[in-house]
């Protein structure tokens, strides 16, 4: 099919791999402008557009298509359709009506539930059991449109966001050629029950509260490995939580029950976690037997929300 390809981020870049190797001609991508990133905060091209330029693809990259400028590029690719995974714009109706068979979307949820912007960490830390992908049409709702194609899949007790949405782009990858392939395709509306918004991470919603049960607080680490990371404070001192699982014990929430080598014991509002890789402000990632090389910690000490 000729296809336009609208994303950003390499959960995007995965499907439009997958869409070259499977032999659809895709004249044009969409992608974000360049963002500027890293220490020096110079502007860095989306892993979509890195993908694109490295396959001789045309790249465009406005700052909306509501103008009658990006629409005019896009109609005139007369595209067979058009696939969408996390691009981070909205597409106008006049947009959505360009394509012949519509415009697909690929969505890292089971919708209705986590429609929106983050649905991988709000599954995490909702301890949902399954997730998975949907290929919808796109209408202009948000994540309103019926559902094409889907598959679920299994969240893992030591899932984080990372390891998650590393399967679920692949997943996505699949499904998305599997459903071109297969076009025309039958329709399911969304149900109108089980409706929930993945609102877009804030990264104050980083701080661990303590007064909180260590199976939601192991939840909230996983949802928030590998961005933002966790955080609480130590002597005032930022402090990011990486790795953790829920043991027994109790005491002042925050306060270090336990310390060796293989790990932190913390209580928290009911239970503990044992923390096994943290990192300091400006560190690295450590487990904790070399985390405790440079920074002791004993028994008594406290960790309080992160500011």
């Amino acid at each position: 099919m000729r296809l336009i390809f609208a994303g950003t981020p390499e959960f995007a870049a995965q499907a439009l791999a997958a869409l070259l190797a499977a032999g659809h001609e895709i004249p044009l991508v969409l992608t974000q402008p360049d963002r500027p990133a890293g220490r020096g905060m110079a502007l860095q091209p989306s892993p979509v557009k890195q993908l694109a330029l490295a396959h001789g693809l045309a790249v465009f990259q406005p700052a909306t298509l509501k103008s009658p400028e990006a629409q005019a590029r896009v109609a005139a690719v007369a595209a067979d359709a058009m696939v969408v995974a996390a691009y981070g714009l909205i597409l106008p109706q006049a947009v959505l009506d360009l394509p012949r068979n519509g415009c697909l979307n690929i969505h890292a949820s089971l919708l209705p539930r986590w429609r929106g912007a983050a649905p991988i960490q709000r599954a995490l830390l909702a301890g949902d059991g399954e997730t998975g992908v949907c290929i919808m049409r796109m209408e202009a709702g948000l994540d309103t449109g019926p559902v094409l194609l889907s598959e679920a899949l299994p969240i893992a007790a030591d899932d984080t966001a990372g390891t998650l949405h590393d399967r679920l782009a692949e997943l996505g990858a699949r499904l998305i050629v599997a459903a071109l392939g297969a076009l025309p395709l039958p329709e399911t509306a969304q149900p109108a029950e089980g409706v929930t918004y993945a609102h877009k991470i804030d990264k104050a919603e980083a701080a661990l509260d303590w007064r909180l049960p260590a199976e939601q607080l192991d939840r909230h680490i996983r949802a928030f490995s590998p961005f933002p990371g966790a955080q609480a404070r130590l002597d005032g001192q930022p402090v990011k939580f990486w790795r953790a699982s829920p043991v027994p014990g109790s005491g002042e929430n925050g306060t270090i029950l336990a310390v060796d080598r293989s790990g932190i014991v913390v209580a928290c509002g009911s239970g503990a976690l044992k923390v096994t890789e943290l990192q300091k402000a400006g560190g690295r990632r450590l487990a904790v037997r070399d985390f405790l090389a440079g920074h002791p910690l004993v028994a008594g000490m406290r960790f309080d929300q992160a500011a």
